[in-house]
């Protein structure tokens, strides 16, 4: 492992996209339950990675509580 990159969904940690080295490619590595399906998936960049994880996550139900109304 090269380096890797924190990934948050809404201030949730949910896993890091590792940089290997050995291709131009990320690997995600999953901690949280609700992309564990994703776990060392790889994608192209980082942006594209980032964009499917929080996706998985909101599709599996964690969405931010919509803003209470006063």
């Amino acid at each position: 492992m090269f380096d890797s990159k924190i990934i948050e969904v809404d201030g949730v940690f949910v896993g890091a996209a590792i940089i290997t080295g050995i291709a131009t490619s990320l690997r995600f590595y999953a901690t949280h339950e609700s992309v564990r399906s994703l776990h060392n998936m790889l994608m192209p960049d980082l942006r594209v990675l980032r964009e499917h994880v929080t996706a998985t996550f909101h599709r599996m139900g964690h969405r931010l509580p919509a803003p209470r109304r006063t």
